[in-house]
């Protein structure tokens, strides 16, 4: 709930109260039941973290590693004309096919 500031126009006495936005503004003192003046006063708020602006919408996003255990990309891996041949099917030469 909001917190507005109160100021009495008799006696200056200054206050806050926290009211709902539905709530009707303060009329009285409650010092010397003189009429009430709202006050427009600063807010304050303080952002925390790493920044949203800078965590949520740039434009360019690190490339993620591989965990461990993750296959490689097909990029990374060699293809098969790389790979050495031993000229029998299986590469271990026993191979009876």
């Amino acid at each position: 709930m909001p917190l507005y500031e109160y100021r009495c126009k008799s006696c200056g006495h200054t206050f806050e109260a926290i009211q709902k936005f539905s709530d009707r503004p303060l009329r009285k003192c409650g010092e010397c039941s003189g009429p009430l003046e709202k006050l427009i006063s600063r807010s304050s708020f303080q952002l925390k973290g790493g920044g949203w602006f800078i965590g949520d919408y740039s434009k360019s996003k690190p490339a993620s590693k591989p965990a461990e255990g993750e296959s490689k990309a097909p990029s990374e891996t060699k293809a098969p004309s790389e790979t050495k041949s031993t000229g029998s099917c299986c590469g271990s030469g026993s191979c009876s096919h």
